[in-house]
Formats: C-alpha cells, sequence, structure tokens
C-alpha cells in the first residue's frame, strides 16, 4: 500500500524564535563580509583615481567605483533590515520567557497556596491560646515550688513581719545615732566596766618641784573620789 499511495510525511515542527534568529544572524554574517570586499575594491579604485590624470580613463574609474558604491549601498540597507528583524526577534523571545517566567512564578504560588492551607487546617488557634495558659500557670507552680523549697526553717511562723522591721530599724536607728555624736566610741570599742575601776584606783606620780609646792592641802578640805570614797592623800601612800 506504500508503495501506491505513498507513506504519510511527518511533518516538521514549526522553526522557533531561536531558529529563526540564527538563520538571521548567518545572512547578517553574509552581507557583512560582502560589503566589507566592496569597501576594499572602493579603496582600490580612490587609489587609481588619485594617480589618474584627469581624462578618459579616470572617469572610467570612476564610473566601475560609483557602481561598486551602489552595490554597498544595497547590502547596507539588507544589513539593516536584517539587524531590525533581529531585534524584533530579540523583544519576542525576551517576551516569550518573562511569560514562561510567569507562569512558572504562578504554579509555585498555587504549590505554595495548597500546601499552606494543608498546614493551617491542622493548626486550631484555640489549642495555641489554651497551650499558652497551661504554660503560664505551670510556669506560676514552678515559681510557687522554688519559693517554698527556699523557705528557712528557723524561722517560726508566729513572728509579726511589721515588728521584726521595727525592732530591726530601732536598732540600726540606735547605732547610726552613736556613731554620728561627736567623740563617740561604738559599742564594740568601749572597755569593760572592771578594767575602768582598775585604772581609776592606779593613782599617777607624786610631782616634784614646783608642781609640789602647787599641790593642794588634803588636810584642809577632805575629798572624795568618783566613786563617793574619801580619797586617799599621795603623801600618805608613799611613806
Amino acid at each position: 500500500m506504500r508503495r501506491v499511495f505513498g507513506a504519510k510525511k511527518s511533518k516538521e515542527p514549526p522553526p522557533t524564535i531561536q531558529d529563526a534568529t540564527d538563520r538571521i544572524n548567518k545572512r547578517g554574517e553574509t552581507v557583512d563580509e560582502k560589503i566589507r570586499k566592496l569597501d576594499t575594491e572602493l579603496a582600490r579604485y580612490r587609489e587609481q583615481i588619485k594617480k589618474t590624470r584627469p581624462g578618459p580613463a579616470q572617469d572610467a574609474i570612476k564610473a566601475r567605483a560609483m557602481r561598486v558604491l551602489k552595490r554597498r549601498k544595497m547590502y547596507e540597507a539588507q544589513q539593516e533590515t536584517l539587524y531590525n528583524q533581529t531585534f524584533n526577534l530579540d523583544q519576542v523571545a525576551f517576551a516569550a520567557e518573562g511569560l514562561k517566567d510567569a507562569k512558572q512564578t504562578m504554579t509555585a504560588l498555587q504549590s505554595a497556596n495548597k500546601e499552606l492551607k494543608g498546614v493551617m487546617r491542622t493548626v486550631n488557634i484555640d489549642d495555641i491560646d489554651r497551650m499558652q495558659d497551661e504554660m503560664m500557670d505551670l510556669m506560676d507552680r514552678s515559681n510557687e515550688v522554688q519559693e517554698s523549697l527556699g523557705r528557712n526553717y528557723n524561722v517560726p511562723d508566729d513572728i509579726d513581719e511589721e515588728d521584726l522591721l521595727g525592732a530591726e530599724l530601732d536598732a540600726l536607728e540606735a547605732d547610726m545615732g552613736m556613731e554620728t555624736e561627736p567623740n563617740a566610741v561604738p559599742s564594740y570599742l568601749q572597755p569593760d566596766k572592771e578594767t575602768e575601776l582598775e585604772e581609776e584606783m592606779t593613782l599617777p606620780a607624786a610631782p616634784t618641784g614646783q608642781a609640789a609646792a602647787a599641790q593642794p592641802n588634803w588636810h584642809s578640805a577632805p575629798m572624795e573620789d568618783e566613786l563617793g570614797l574619801p580619797a586617799v592623800p599621795r603623801a600618805s601612800l608613799r611613806g
């Protein structure tokens, strides 16, 4: 049957933008090569015109150069057309790539939207609020347990905190008042009473010279010491 009717030819796929761009670029390269050859020929005719005297010979060279110049103008027009076509294809290719990127972005956004919806179905805001409340209650209980474990067993429970605080403040104010008085001696630096009595009972040495003459008469007026006892004359102590 194929020999009689022939086989159906497979339809070729349409050219892509890149294929059309590559073909136009090849044509542009061919036109550029032809223009370069014509430029070389025009340069040779220009040199011949300079070396030739005015006359029929120079006119013939100018005529050939004019034909080459016309061909060059034609190729330049073709080159401009090819450049415009390449520019249009580049614009279309850029727009097509932009649409492909937009479609891919849209597909990714749809997939992410679907995934987010699936995740949000498993999340309940009421459960989150309830969990936060439970966490706050647990933290409060933990603080109460820590405070209970940190209590001091030596402190009785029936002590009034206000009385205790007042007594502590009174004692502190008394200490501070003693320290602020002039020539005041702290309690921990004050001597014992027995030591003061011994120092009072210790009599100083007898004065000599003029100091002895200035000594008052002990027999003229009885004297008493600091304890209220009769004072003992120093002369009798020495004798």
